[in-house]
């Protein structure tokens, strides 16, 4: 064994800098993604069941419910209701379904799924909520949603907002 590369132990200089250094990332995994105005927001990934993208056609309108329901969404033989976020969050604005696909998160809490319907989703990252602020930049609609938010940008115009899933799901507004 004395020579053979695979047994040696040394300082890992001769591995590749890849494997040299694993970074543990900051804070928790979260899911960002924009709604119709442009604004953009985050949720737990732990909260999140699974992000569906279907064609307008698939999520089936249902009469006499609240306006902020866009339907239903048959996934996997499950019924989950989606809704436009947007609207649920008090933009005037409604989702533009007139589009190839509508990218729904379905967030999960206590076995009550909800879909909601945003307009991209732009991916994961890791947030450190020690960096998060809580901010009074919002409506009185959107406050009981909210977590609090992160400054973004070298100036701090940009900010990306935390929602709480749970507070969504248990709202009174959906039998309005």
């Amino acid at each position: 064994m004395v020579g053979n590369p695979d047994f040696q132990t040394g300082a890992g200089q001769d591995q590749a800098p890849e494997l040299q250094e694993i970074e543990t990332p900051d804070g928790e995994l979260h899911l960002r993604f924009y709604i119709g105005s442009g604004d953009e927001f985050a949720l737990p990934a732990i909260g999140i069941r699974r992000i569906i993208e279907n064609p307008p056609d698939r999520i089936t309108p249902v009469p006499n419910v609240s306006p902020l329901l866009l339907g239903t969404l048959n996934e996997q033989g499950r019924v989950i209701w989606v809704a436009d976020l947007g609207q649920f969050l008090g933009y005037p604005q409604p989702m533009n379904t007139d589009r190839a696909e509508i990218p729904v998160i379905a967030v999960e809490h206590q076995g009550t799924m909800l879909g909601l319907a945003v307009n991209q989703i732009v991916g994961t990252d890791w947030l450190d909520a020690e960096r998060m602020k809580m901010s009074r930049d919002y409506s009185d609609t959107m406050a009981p949603f909210l977590k609090g938010e992160w400054v973004l940008g070298a100036n701090g115009e940009n900010s990306l907002r935390l929602l709480d899933h749970v507070a969504i799901l248990r709202s009174a507004r959906w039998a309005a």
